[in-house]
């Protein structure tokens, strides 16, 4: 049985990790092999870079920032390949749709950033965890990065998931709701796929 890949998107405090974690635990007690992968991956060359960028030892452009995260998804190409092929279930906390989102909203062109990620491996569902930007920086008011203190970029951020969210293999849920209500629409999306 082949593994399938699972992304969750949306802003910074959405709950995208909270969920991911969930929903591991949902699909191993099911008996399946499940891994959590956190999209920039801080800890390769590439993500390194990227750390700087967000946090300002660098001063990257929005398209070389969005070349460094699609980068930084390839390093782990190979990894992710391998564990679909044995059947394992790939939860992916950010994965293609950010570099779209983000870029977008600094006006990069959503098809080429599409179009740069075409090898990568495609996520059988993507689940958007729709919240407002003012939740977003209610929920973490310190340590906030570039992005996280800017509200009209998250807003038009918001906007562009929302778009891509109308496309197939969308799922797009109210992530302003409790943790539990959202868990469960999550996990019965889920097993409809596995």
């Amino acid at each position: 049985m082949r593994g399938i890949l699972i992304a969750f998107e949306g802003l910074d405090q959405s709950g995208k990790q909270t969920q991911a974690e969930r929903l591991k635990a949902e699909i191993e007690q099911r008996g399946r092999r499940c891994v959590l992968l956190d999209f920039p991956s801080y800890e390769t060359p590439i993500g390194k870079e990227i750390d700087g960028g967000l946090h300002g030892s660098r001063d990257y452009g929005a398209d070389v920032m969005q070349l460094l995260y699609v980068a930084n998804r390839y390093e782990k190409k190979p990894q992710i390949e391998a564990m679909l092929a044995e059947g394992t279930i790939v939860v992916c906390d950010r994965y293609m749709a950010s570099s779209i989102a983000y870029g977008e909203s600094q006006g990069l062109d959503p098809a080429w950033l599409l179009e740069m990620q075409r090898f990568l491996p495609p996520a059988a569902l993507t689940i958007l965890l729709d919240i407002a930007p003012e939740t977003a920086a209610g929920r973490k008011t310190t340590n906030r990065d570039k992005y996280e203190r800017d509200l009209a970029l998250l807003s038009r951020v918001r906007e562009s998931y929302r778009r891509q969210a109308t496309g197939p293999g969308w799922l797009r849920l109210d992530g302003e709701r409790s943790k539990d209500v959202v868990s469960a629409d999550v996990i019965a999306a889920v097993l409809q796929l596995i």
